[in-house]
């Protein structure tokens, strides 16, 4: 089914999504499906910039909403085309996040009488680096579209709950030196891989922080994920790393998740390669307090990094909210429930129209 043919509705639409193959960096096609069923309506001003599209209402509402989501999916598993039964859609795409997209997507093109103007915003690129990221360059080249929001919506997976905010994420490198000898003779060197054995009982003995803010509570975590080192398999190896992933809550700085990195290695030589900030839950604003109405159950702490760090840097309080099953996202047997795309699709209506 043509996705201009499915837009009445969100299930038919998500499987017509799943159907246009778009791995990262291969969004050209499904873009240029929805951008021709967008500016089909006449209530949206749509805007292109490379794959990422903006549609945006103008009417003059006293307040602003962001309901967002991306385009791109991880490599194909032999999951697609889709297929269904009478519970689930199947395929690649399916929880993360063409479901979401769908539900957006369906309010879009079908919804003229909205309680807030909204900006509808598919993007590129998600699943990639960060300076790839669709949103990300849009926030550099164009923020004036969005600038005027006072709350966004990220549909990824969460299954039908609402998650708030998320951790922020830290890479670092944590070195160990030594000194070259031939094994036979092991006497003359100094073994930089024995010398990471403090670092590795460091990460077995570390106990991870909780924070509970606004009620919603986030536990960290530092993990070792790769490890490297050795010259031959007759040599004293001189150097050895050991990268960590450090995921904390939206109460640290990436400078001080920085520092406690350091602390927490101590005596060792600690580079930090990559870092990205969390986003706080940003509960207070009055469509926040409304969806959680029309949602009618707590939020949850985000455990794991989404782009709503990127609108909480903006200023945008942002949560995330969609049916997929974040469990199954990236995995040969992705899929998602058609009860929970429909209550989703009701969720986002009581809420966006009421």
């Amino acid at each position: 089914m043509l996705i201009r043919e499915a837009l009445a509705d969100p299930v038919a639409l998500t499987r017509a999504l799943v159907d246009v193959e778009s791995v990262s960096g291969s969004e050209a096609e499904l873009a240029d499906q929805i951008e021709a069923v967008l500016r089909q309506a006449a209530h949206l001003k749509v805007e292109r910039i490379g794959n990422t599209l903006v549609a945006r209402t103008n009417l003059g509402l006293p307040q602003r909403v962001v309901l967002a989501g991306h385009l791109d999916t991880v490599p194909i598993a032999g999951n697609l085309p889709a297929t269904q039964d009478a519970e689930c859609i199947y395929g690649c795409g399916t929880a993360d996040m063409k479901s979401g997209v769908a539900l957006l997507l369906h309010l879009a093109a079908t919804e003229r009488h909205p309680r807030y103007d909204v900006t509808y915003l598919m993007y590129d690129c998600e699943e990639v680096d960060l300076e790839l990221n669709g949103l990300y360059k849009l926030t550099r080249s164009h923020p004036h579209l969005l600038a005027d929001a006072g709350f966004a919506m990220l549909l990824e997976p969460t299954y039908g709950l609402v998650e708030a905010g998320c951790q922020g994420t830290l890479r670092a490198i944590v070195k160990t030196t030594g000194r070259r000898a031939h094994s036979a003779r092991s006497w003359l060197g100094v073994n930089a891989i024995h010398a990471a054995a403090p670092i590795l009982r460091s990460l077995q003995l570390y106990a991870p922080r909780e924070s509970t803010i606004d009620g919603c509570t986030y536990r960290e975590g530092l993990n070792a994920v790769r490890v490297g080192g050795g010259v031959a398999s007759n040599v004293v190896p001189d150097e050895c790393w050991v990268e960590v992933n450090y995921r904390f809550a939206p109460d640290r700085s990436e400078r001080e998740a920085a520092e406690h990195v350091r602390d927490t290695f101590a005596g060792f030589a600690v580079d930090v390669v990559d870092t990205a900030p969390g986003a706080l839950p940003g509960l207070g604003a009055q469509p926040v307090r409304e969806f959680l109405d029309a949602v009618g159950q707590p939020p949850t702490a985000k455990l794991g990094w989404t782009d709503v760090a990127q609108f909480a840097a903006l200023g945008i309080p942002a949560l995330n909210f969609g049916p997929g099953d974040p469990n199954l996202a990236h995995k040969p047997e992705e899929r998602v429930e058609i009860a929970k795309i429909r209550a989703g699709a009701e969720t986002l209506q009581s809420w966006l129209v009421a």
